[in-house]
């Protein structure tokens, strides 16, 4: 009779944005007992490992590689994985790899630790009570409009990510979308020797990242201040009329919902008026 081993297992590992330094004790001992560790990119992690001491086999599971999954708990049934930086399934194909081992019924841990958006949010000094996570913007069309539309529209804060040579457009985006007064901040570099935050309007920040930017880059927006007319409005939008062009685009109830919800709309209200617009006449 031969002994099971332990069940299969996957951990989610944060690794350092920045500082390796910032790695977890709990980091360590999970990395050193997996059968493998799963990431992005192999060369990066494995320079990691390196620094850390542990010598483990290395399996790629990006974006590209995600279908492999299934075939790769079955080899290493204790698995870690890790992304280039930060806490996996942020931005990131960790997600993917939870929703194969949910499937398969595998056991899934995830460990506290590092991530970007949070230092971020905090430094702005803008409001974090309550918060909004876009991660990163689509990077041209309608959805991009409708994504910089609610960011301009919803009352609370607003951290999404961008990159380096994406930061001007952006900037100058939200501040067409928002108002160039908008409060907001950009921080850069976490943890790292050229750490920086820049806080003040999304004009004063746009002319100030108008030019060649390292680093990866945070981006916190203030929430639309109560009664403020957004560019190209002589006053708030009535959610009536906003809905009711929504239902005459074809969008389904539950778009409609959500996009007013963006705008403020009490959730519950929000349904109903998207109900109340999708009737058919």
């Amino acid at each position: 009779m031969t002994a099971e081993g332990p069940p299969p297992h996957v951990w989610l590992v944060p690794t350092p944005v920045g500082n390796l330094g910032d790695i977890t004790l709990r980091a360590v001992e999970v990395l050193r007992g997996a059968d493998a560790v799963a990431c992005e990119d192999t060369r990066r992690t494995g320079a990691l490992l390196s620094h850390l001491g542990i010598s483990r086999p290395l399996v790629r599971l990006d974006a590209h590689t995600m279908h492999r999954a299934p075939a790769v708990l079955e080899q290493y049934p204790r698995l870690a994985y890790v992304t280039d930086a930060g806490t996996p399934g942020i931005s990131d194909p960790g997600a993917e790899l939870v929703r194969a081992a949910v499937d398969l019924g595998t056991g899934v841990e995830v460990l506290p630790g590092a991530t970007a958006f949070v230092p971020a949010l905090v430094l702005s000094g803008l409001p974090g009570a309550r918060f909004t996570f876009e991660g990163f913007l689509p990077r041209s069309g309608r959805e991009r409009k409708e994504r910089l539309a609610a960011i301009a529209a919803r009352p609370e804060t607003t951290v999404l990510y961008e990159s380096p040579h994406r930061l001007a457009d952006t900037l100058a985006d939200l501040a067409g979308a928002c108002g160039s007064e908008r409060q907001a901040s950009v921080t850069r570099e976490l943890s790292k020797r050229f750490e920086e935050t820049a806080r003040g309007t999304l004009a004063d920040l746009s002319a100030r990242f108008s030019g060649e930017v390292r680093g990866e880059i945070v981006v916190v927006v203030a929430g639309r201040p109560a009664g403020e007319a957004l560019p190209g409005e002589s006053e708030a939008p009535d959610p009536a009329a906003l809905a009711r062009a929504w239902a005459e685009e074809g969008r389904s109830v539950r778009d409609i919902r959500d996009l007013l919800m963006a705008r403020g709309v009490r959730k519950n209200d929000a349904y109903a008026l998207a109900l109340r617009v999708k009737q058919p006449a």
